[in-house]
């Protein structure tokens, strides 16, 4: 008897349903998909009303748990009952906990060196629904308690800042928030857990831009959230309401991104250590700010908080150098570089300067600048995998175009040179 057949566009929409393989993969599957299916009305109606399985694309993925579960592991090491969100950016991870522990008449404190998307959703758009802010020198604890009021709901922290790389007192900014009623988040996007886990200082939620080191080689965009499940659970139903998902294309490459790097982050901090050293040293550099250095004011704490690994403490990857010269010079020493390339963002394979005035801080005169602790002239290397010798001599020879201000503040022509001693380490 002849099979019946349907028609043409029917047989290229029905499918055969992909078989389901007995053994489990050895790297997650991504969930493309915008829905799932389910077996009966009955099963959608409970999924809708109840929860407890996957129902649509925008209020949960598979593959965006898997990275969202990631994290939490790895900032939950020594923490009970951690659990994640992931989101489509690092900002929008940032709107999400603004959106669910403030309402208008809400006071925040912020710290006065903060990132440039943070100040502009706190100072900004936040302002506009009644939320105030006031941003504060965050390295002295006291400084924070007296900003404190009775409306204070949340008191947001960098574990270690960009540009002026300042070191947060954790367990200290912890205990402030909380004996003022608040909330204590942190960002933890430059320190990451290979640095610190803020959640065991005492922070109720640590935050990531995962774009940066989380996902580490610049092809991903996301952004994710750890801490109490109960404050998580309304940080999901924020991502919910507001769309702000995270697609499975990209968590699958930030999930991957994490089983390397504590490999890459470890390298990335032991060049920027060098790296640091040697500019620190150059007659043309005016400052170099890296708590990895036994001048910066923050050294003794961040050996304190951070972790120590056969290679020694571990004090990030970003550092900040001011040439001398003014902004002017800042911009020329970015443009001298060959291996450092110009780009946003930071925390890749490769490594990148961004000259912080007329980017990352774009909007912010001299003056605004100098009150968080940057320099007009102040340029941020985020330093990569390549060889720290190579990149140290790249930056001196960038440096060695500038010219020379001395202390009446003349200029003259050529730097001068760091030895070939100084270069190699």
């Amino acid at each position: 008897m002849r099979k019946r057949t349907r028609g043409e566009n029917t047989r290229a929409v029905q499918l055969p349903e992909p078989p389901v393989p007995a053994q489990r993969p050895s790297a997650p599957p991504v969930y493309r998909t915008s829905s799932f299916a389910f077996a009966s009305a009955a099963e959608h109606a409970d999924l809708v009303h109840e929860g407890g399985g996957y129902l649509y694309g925008r209020v949960d993925n598979p593959t965006c748990d898997a990275f969202a579960d990631a994290v939490a592991a790895l900032e939950g090491v020594a923490v009970e009952g951690v659990r994640a969100q992931a989101f489509a950016s690092g900002m929008a991870a940032v709107s999400a906990v603004l959106l669910a522990f403030t309402r208008s008449g809400s006071h925040v404190v912020a710290p006065r060196a903060l990132y440039g998307g943070v100040y502009e959703v706190l100072a900004g758009l936040m302002s506009r629904f009644g939320v105030t802010a006031d941003f504060v020198d965050f390295t002295d604890p006291a400084r924070v308690r007296a900003a404190l009021r009775p409306t204070t709901r949340l008191v947001w922290a960098e574990a270690l800042s960009t540009p002026a790389m300042e070191v947060a007192d954790l367990p200290a900014l912890a205990a402030v928030a909380h004996g003022g009623g608040a909330l204590f988040a942190v960002d933890s996007t430059v320190a990451t857990p290979v640095l610190c886990r803020p959640l065991e200082y005492g922070a109720d939620l640590v935050v990531h831009s995962a774009t940066k080191y989380l996902g580490g080689h610049g092809d991903a965009v996301g952004g994710v959230v750890a801490g109490r499940a109960d404050l998580v659970g309304e940080l999901r139903r924020v991502r919910v309401a507001t769309g702000a998902v995270l697609g499975p294309d990209d968590a699958f490459l930030l999930r991957r991104g994490l089983e390397t790097l504590p490999l890459r982050v470890r390298r990335q901090c032991d060049t920027a250590s060098q790296f640091a050293a040697a500019l620190a040293r150059h007659p043309a550099v005016a400052a170099v700010d890296y708590p990895g250095l036994p001048e910066h004011p923050g050294h003794t704490l961040a050996r304190r908080l951070f972790d120590r690994g056969p290679e020694g403490t571990r004090f990030g990857a970003l550092v900040t150098v001011t040439p001398h010269g003014g902004r002017e010079a800042g911009i020329a020493l970015c443009d001298a570089l060959r291996l450092a390339r110009p780009a946003t963002s930071f925390g890749g394979t490769r490594t990148t300067v961004a000259h912080l005035g007329t980017t990352a801080l774009t909007g912010r005169d001299d003056a605004l600048l100098a009150g968080g602790g940057v320099a007009p002239a102040a340029v941020r290397f985020s330093i990569g995998l390549e060889d720290a010798e190579d990149l140290i001599r790249d930056a001196a020879e960038a440096l060695d175009t500038l010219p020379v201000v001395d202390h009446s503040g003349s200029a003259t022509a050529g730097a001068g040179r760091l030895s070939e001693e100084a270069v190699s380490g």
